[in-house]
Order: structure tokens, then sequence, then C-alpha cells
């Protein structure tokens, strides 16, 4: 394991807690929740354990600033798809974005919001709560938008822009499984065409 660099009074050096956490993120987005052991954690961020819970607190608070560092970067997608002009460019970017993010080369396969603790046990109990909390945050924000869409005429009256939202960040959660598993940019986009063909499909 990395340890850090010692100053000449013998106590550690300061650490770029930015890059720290980036690379924390990285391993939670590779291993979820569980599978980041705090000997992973702690080399990959470079510093000791004691140096870690100084900056960070304990392994759920990492996480849940790791998670914040994540939508922030990564999955900031959302924040420029909800400000497009249309409900269709919305839904275009939302799920483009998910493809981009999830299939990049050089990032971890998948989504680290919906795979970060769904198969852990009674420890992850709060990384779960705090993943669904962020799954549920970003479809209320896609609802709002498709409300106001229907308010503006973007949307036909009556459309249900709960189920159109609930359709929308379905099909973006499903890609970062099948990007998990494999499947490659080229043709999760040529799925997220063929969905979008015809719009809105309710």
């Amino acid at each position: 394991m990395k340890t850090e660099k010692k100053g000449p009074s013998g106590r550690p050096r300061g650490f770029d807690t930015g890059e720290a956490l980036e690379r924390a993120m990285l391993v939670f987005w590779e291993h979820g929740y569980e599978g980041a052991s705090l000997g992973r954690l702690t080399s990959a961020m470079g510093i000791s354990a004691t140096s870690m819970y100084a900056a960070f607190g304990n392994k759920e608070e990492l996480f849940r600033k790791a998670l914040e560092r994540y939508a922030e970067g990564p999955s900031a997608y959302l924040d420029e798809a909800l400000e497009e002009p249309t409900a269709l460019g919305v839904a275009t970017a939302i799920l483009s974005g998910a493809v981009r993010t999830t299939t990049a080369p050089s990032r971890p396969q998948g989504c680290m919001g919906i795979q970060g603790a769904l198969a852990a046990g009674e420890s992850a109990q709060r990384a779960r709560e705090l993943l669904i909390g962020w799954r549920n945050c970003g479809y209320e924000r896609v609802r709002e938008r498709f409300e106001r869409a229907v308010e503006e005429g973007d949307l036909a009256p009556g459309t249900d822009a709960a189920l159109l939202a609930r359709f929308v960040t379905t099909l973006a959660h499903g890609i970062a499984v099948q990007a998990a598993s494999g499947v490659c940019g080229d043709e999760l986009q040529a799925m997220v065409e063929a969905a979008l063909r015809r719009w809105p499909p309710l």
C-alpha cells in the first residue's frame, strides 16, 4: 500500500484532496461500495487510513462525497440535458450522455449511481439508501422538466410527465447495466435512437 511521504517533522505532508477524492470515486465506481475495501481505497488515494479518516470521515462519508463528485463530473450531463429547449432534446441528451459516461474507455464501465450498492449486504445499507435518494432526485428533476414542457406546449396536453420521466430514467439506468456487461457504445446509442424514434412514446 502506498504511504504518504513524511516532512521534516515526521508528520505526513499535505495531499491534494480533490485528486484523492477523484481516485476514491473511481474505486467505488469500479468495485462498488463493499468491494472498495479500506486498503484498496487508501492505496488508490495514496494516503494512510488515518489521513483518509481525518480528511473525509468514515467510509460512508467518503462514499457520499465521491458520489457528489460523480454527480458534478461524469454525471453532469444531466444538468446540461435539462437545459435543452425541448423535451425531446432533454431525453436525447440524457440517454446519449448515459451512453458516453458508462462506456468511456478511460473510466470504469457502467454507472456508479446504479451499481454502487445494488447487491451489497447490511453493512452497505446507508450507501444503498444514499444511491436510492440520488436516483430518485434525478427522476424528480426530469419529471419537473417534462411538466414544464407540458405547460409550455412542447408536450401535448394530458401527457403523463411522471410516466415519461420514468421511461427516460429507466432507459438510462438500463444503459448503465448493459454497459457494465460489456455492450459497446455504438450499440447502446443505436438503441437510444430506436427508443426515441417515436416521441413521446406513451
